[in-house]
């Protein structure tokens, strides 16, 4: 099967992380840098987005090696987008230290005519108006994939939903998964989220793994077992990466496999501190933990 581009939208960032493990001071980050590095293992990968004009060379010369298309992601005067957050001791909460959105706080996706054509469309944690106006640019949309947060669960909600009846495959994690449908179970959570419109959701469940649910199958999968923790930050993008990936490569009956792929994938991130570990992995690193996932599941 011939391997199908994947234009993604979402946050470029600089990021500064504290954990147990060691600090960082702005490094590489955003949504759509870890998933667009993530996803260009195994496809082509058309980034739309927006940085200020100190957006290190670093991060262009990143996106040209892994042979990202950049050509729509917009620079304009101002400051990156930046994020701080602190881990816990166990890494399992997170607390944002300072949010400054710079030039991202009017950020309007524009998609050239070239790329209006792309089949599969990953839809990154941004506003939903933002969202839903990347889905009316688009022309042959094929598969559109999701995925959201706490914040436009709260403040955002209609439009969320609307981006909902448009999604194929839906990504979130179990507390938001929680918080958006009303229901502590993951079956009842995944039935609610069916229903509101994607024929595939994905709940995100950090170290315990994932549970993917369609019409007919409700599965559990479970992560790598092997990974030493330093640094979750863009785990979750970098899942949606490996799992699109895979999607771009394959048809929809392979569904489980591409939670699998996800899920070797991220295993890569958390590694090392922010892109670090997954600049590590390789399509050949990632089918090795792909087979130690499967051999849990037996």
């Amino acid at each position: 099967m011939t391997t199908k581009p994947i234009l993604a939208v979402g946050s470029i960032a600089l990021d500064t992380i504290e954990t147990p493990q060691g600090q960082r001071q702005e490094i590489l980050g955003g949504s759509a840098t870890f998933f667009s590095i993530a996803s260009s293992l195994f496809a082509p990968v058309r980034l739309v987005g927006v940085v200020g004009s100190d957006y290190p060379e670093e991060g262009w010369r990143l996106f040209r090696e892994r042979g990202i298309d950049v050509s729509d992601v917009q620079q304009v005067a101002g400051s990156t987008f930046r994020w701080g957050g602190r881990y816990s001791r166990d890494l399992s909460e997170r607390e944002t230290l300072f949010t400054h959105l710079g030039v991202f706080e009017n950020f309007q996706p524009l998609v050239s005519n070239g790329n209006r054509r792309t089949g599969i469309i990953y839809l990154g944690n941004i506003q939903p108006s933002l969202q839903l106006a990347v889905c009316e640019h688009m022309t042959a949309a094929r598969r559109i994939i999701s995925d959201t947060m706490n914040l436009w669960i709260d403040m955002n909600r209609e439009e969320l939903e609307a981006v909902l009846g448009k999604t194929h495959i839906f990504l979130i994690n179990d507390e938001e998964a929680s918080q958006l449908t009303g229901h502590d179970d993951l079956e009842a959570a995944a039935h609610w989220l069916l229903r509101a419109g994607p024929s595939t959701v994905v709940i995100k469940r950090g170290h315990k793994g994932a549970f993917l649910a369609t019409d007919g199958t409700h599965k559990h999968i479970p992560v790598y077992p092997h990974s030493r923790l330093v640094d979750p930050t863009g785990a979750g993008d970098s899942f949606a990466g490996g799992f699109i990936g895979h999607i771009a490569n394959h048809d929809e009956s392979h569904i489980e496999e591409a939670v699998i792929r996800g899920a070797a994938t991220a295993s890569f991130t958390v590694e090392d501190f922010g892109l670090e570990g997954l600049l590590r992995a390789t399509p050949e690193g990632v089918e090795h933990r792909m087979e130690n996932i499967r051999d849990l599941m037996d």
